[in-house]
């Protein structure tokens, strides 16, 4: 890992130049706010940066798990130029989504290693994103008695939990493809609804620059930390 400093005195402006040119492009109306890891709240991960998201269109962005949200801290990565292993450093939040889902992982990590080791028998969770097996790796560090390997590949790769003796099991077959019906997410129903910039909702000039939205200080709102980054 580098020895980049990623607080909100170091990179603060450069992810709210980019989040006020994305969010303003998708006509998003989102607030953010920008935090130093330790003053956002007790994230098992312990990120240096926080990014915490509000606002009447928050549902963009939270909507399947959160997955908006997620391709949104991972662009912002790619703008700070941050390395894979740095990635654990950011982290984009909102409603505590991301705080109580690490402490969902850890504890449910716990109980499975409890599991385990009254079992002896491995048990395999569910496939989940690199981050979060990072979590359940991060949790049973302090397992002697047990160790966790990622298993799998592709959307497939998951984390098993072992007794430390036992030699890791193959992998089981993936599951078979089930390919997309039409009409579903993305198909026709999703045109049928004729996008958010052209219908009665459309904002226009109020979220420009230069209209009654303007990037003074509407997204950027107070709070309790950041150097009054964030946005209203």
């Amino acid at each position: 890992m580098s020895n980049r400093n990623y607080t909100v005195e170091t990179v603060g402006d450069d992810v709210a130049d980019f989040l006020d040119a994305v969010l303003d492009a998708a006509d998003f109306d989102v607030e953010y706010e920008i935090l130093d890891g330790e003053e956002a709240g007790p994230y098992f991960e312990k990120p240096s940066l926080v990014v915490k998201f509000s606002g009447p269109d928050l549902e963009y962005l939270m909507n399947n798990k959160g997955e908006a949200l997620l391709s949104l801290e991972q662009l912002t990565q790619e703008v700070l130029d941050m390395a894979p292993d740095e990635h654990a450093l950011l982290c984009f939040d909102a409603n505590d989504y991301r705080l109580l889902r690490q402490e969902e992982l850890r504890v449910g990590a716990l109980t499975v290693a409890d599991r385990v080791r009254e079992s002896k028998t491995p048990y395999r969770f569910s496939p989940m994103s690199s981050r979060e097996r990072r979590l359940i790796h991060l949790a049973m560090r302090d397992q002697a008695d047990l160790r966790s390997e990622s298993a799998g590949v592709g959307p497939h790769r998951h984390v098993v939990i072992y007794p430390a003796g036992m030699a890791s099991l193959p992998d089981p077959p993936a599951p078979a493809f089930t390919p997309r019906r039409p009409g579903g997410p993305g198909g026709d129903r999703d045109r049928d609804r004729g996008g958010r910039g052209g219908g009665d909702r459309g904002r226009g000039g109020d979220r420009g620059r230069g209209g009654d939205r303007g990037r003074g200080g509407d997204r950027r709102g107070g709070g309790g930390g950041g150097r009054d980054r964030g946005r209203r």
